[in-house]
């Protein structure tokens, strides 16, 4: 290295490597050809395919809470008894809200908090400022039943912020909305992961949804799942209104419906399973 030059600055390591992880469940049901794919820090990453391709199955083997038949996975570059650590923390958003209807928001939210040993004192202030990022301030005393299903989302999002995620994981959570909100909610989204710097790694179904969110999008295939094909969205971040009217926007999403069609053909779906 030539004296006086400054060391260039070394990317940082995948936050999740999936290194030919396949699924197989109990029934016989082939979920997951081998896949391998890197989760990159800082990223917002997409999983769109068609039904039954896997997506979900893959974003749960991420957040661990299904084990692969083969292969493995690596977090932060070790196993998974680190996460949870300062840097290294997970947090996942379901489809459903999955609230509990006999607590106010305020203690939805906070129950990670409270399962995690926090007291109020402490966690009172981090509840407070979760529901105030998705917009909720002020209706920390409310049930479930009294909100929107838009605002439910909400607290479930604010529900997962108030651990301080560095990974989030999000599993088609806008899809039951209509499409006014789930366009609102796409925005908020995005400048949350902007402003708190986090990694994510989103399930849709949504063309316009993967495009708008992402800096990358994984197309998956079917039978058994696996990764078809990746495009990379180096479009300028936060993100806006003007850029789901553009052209850009209208050339990715067409790109992109083009590779979920191949992806979606049976002599595609079916190359890699003779058993299919």
């Amino acid at each position: 290295m030539t004296a006086g030059h400054a060391t260039p600055t070394e990317p940082a390591p995948p936050v999740v490597e999936v290194l030919s992880a396949t699924k197989t469940f109990a029934d016989g049901t082939k979920a997951l050809a081998p896949v391998d794919l890197s989760i990159r820090d800082g990223e917002f990453l997409t999983l769109i395919g068609p039904s039954g391709c896997g997506k979900s199955t893959l974003l749960k083997l991420v957040a661990n809470l299904i084990e692969p038949t083969d292969g493995r996975l690596v977090w932060w570059r070790g196993g998974f008894d680190q996460v949870g650590e300062a840097g290294k923390k997970l947090a996942f958003v379901f489809q459903d809200a999955t609230l509990m209807p006999w607590s106010r928001i305020e203690a939805n939210v906070r129950l990670p908090l409270d399962l995690a040993g926090v007291p109020k004192s402490v966690s009172a202030p981090k509840v407070a400022d979760a529901l105030k990022r998705v917009g909720l301030d002020g209706f920390g005393d409310r049930y479930p039943r009294q909100l929107s299903g838009g605002m439910r989302m909400r607290v479930s999002i604010a529900r997962a912020l108030v651990t301080d995620p560095n990974l989030l994981l999000m599993d088609e959570p806008f899809g039951a909305l209509d499409e006014f909100t789930r366009n609102k909610l796409d925005a908020d989204l995005l400048a949350l992961w902007w402003e708190r710097k986090l990694t994510s790694v989103f399930v849709t179904h949504s063309i316009y949804e993967a495009v708008f969110l992402s800096t990358r999008v994984a197309v998956m295939a079917a039978r058994p799942g696996r990764i078809f094909k990746v495009m990379e969205i180096d479009e300028p971040m936060p993100r806006d209104e003007s850029f789901r009217e553009s052209a850009r926007f209208a050339d990715l999403c067409r790109q992109l419906s083009a590779w979920l069609a191949d992806a979606s053909l049976p002599q595609r779906s079916s190359a890699m399973d003779p058993d299919a």
